[in-house]
């Protein structure tokens, strides 16, 4: 039998918070068995909060408000997460200014934080202030019988990366959503190198969780929601019995199954996309088992951004959705299927929108 967290109990250390609004945040529960010699424990999963500089000592407010909020709800949770992970995209143009106040915003935590590197934060100095001032771009570590992977997946061709006559040009280009100009994000050869060797240490019982800012799939080319090497990376995850990726730089709910691996997006803080699908421009490439969401209201500034725990049972995820505006929505892994399932969405062809 698998003991995991109550949910009861988990809702009760939450209830409070989302009386008052969204919590822009995920809590992560991994359990593994009753009478095991792993204890059950929990995560929170903050991204995309994209502070924005204007001048002097002014950022965009909205952005600053839904991390501050998130980081206050997250030391209120109980039970306490073991740790923290910033998902990537702290800053929005990869300014020091916006980094040192994404981090002042941050410090309030009471946990360790893991960082994930995102493309907003990248391409104005290809990461070497992250490097100095947060975290590395890739590495593992440990926990509880999990071993964990941080991804530096938002990585281009060099030929690309110095063909702009300054950083902020470059920066300028990655930032747009649908620039023709960009380039697809890929974890690349060296990268991939370290991923291989850093996974022949561990056994292929043990679980695996990635986490990487782009989703290490192709879901929609136009605006680099795509990884060009995602292939060759899940190649590399296929001979492990359970594998979860959790990404964030899409801003709206996203999951699907290849194989072993099962793939869960995260909300923003910052604000929401709406799905491709609405997009006249360009054609969709959204894969089939990708579920939308209930369409975010483009006039309301947290709608879809949100709040989502986790329960990890023997490796298989069921992610609970907490949306402002919307129904609570629940996606979770059928073992029946071999594929996580929206009950109530996953029939729908168009999903239901809001009156605006």
């Amino acid at each position: 039998m698998v003991k995991t967290l109550s949910r009861r109990s988990l809702i009760r250390g939450a209830s409070a918070l989302t009386a008052g609004g969204v919590l822009d945040l995920t809590l992560v529960n991994l359990a593994f068995g009753q009478g095991g010699a792993q204890p059950d424990f929990t995560f929170a999963y903050i991204s995309d909060s994209h502070i924005q500089h204007v001048k002097g000592t002014k950022f965009v407010r909205n952005w600053d408000r839904g991390l501050k909020r998130a980081v206050a709800e997250c030391n209120l949770l109980n039970p306490k997460p073991d740790f923290v992970v910033f998902g990537g995209d702290l800053a929005q143009l990869g300014k020091k200014e916006e980094l040192d106040h994404g981090l002042e915003l941050l410090s309030p935590l009471r946990y360790d934080v893991k960082y994930v590197l995102g493309e907003h934060d990248y391409y104005l100095d290809l990461g070497e202030y992250w490097a100095d001032k947060i975290s590395p771009h890739y590495y593992s570590w440990d926990h509880k019988g999990v071993h964990f992977i941080t991804l530096n997946s938002i990585v281009t061709h060099d030929e690309w990366t110095n063909k702009w006559s300054s950083g902020e040009e470059r920066m300028g280009v990655m930032a747009g959503l649908d620039d023709p100009r960009g380039s697809p994000f890929m974890v690349g050869a060296a990268q991939r190198q370290w991923l291989a060797n850093d996974l022949a240490k561990i056994p292929k019982s043990t679980p695996v969780v990635v986490f990487s800012h782009s989703p290490l799939q192709k879901i929609f080319k136009n605006w680099n929601f795509w990884t060009d090497d995602a292939e060759e990376v899940q190649a590399l995850l296929a001979p492990f019995d359970k594998v979860t990726v959790i990404y964030g730089h899409v801003h709206q709910i996203q999951y699907n199954q290849i194989g072993n691996i099962s793939f869960h997006s995260v909300m923003a803080t910052a604000w929401p996309w709406p799905y491709p699908e609405s997009y006249s421009q360009a054609e969709n490439y959204l894969p089939v088992i990708t579920v939308p969401m209930n369409r975010a209201d483009p006039f309301h500034e947290r709608d879809a951004t949100g709040w989502q725990f986790i329960d990890v049972q023997t490796g298989n995820l069921a992610i609970n959705y907490s949306l402002p505006d919307n129904s609570p929505r629940r996606v979770a892994f059928n073992p029946e299927t071999g594929m996580p399932e929206d009950s109530e969405f996953e029939t729908r062809s168009i999903p239901p929108q809001k009156h605006f």
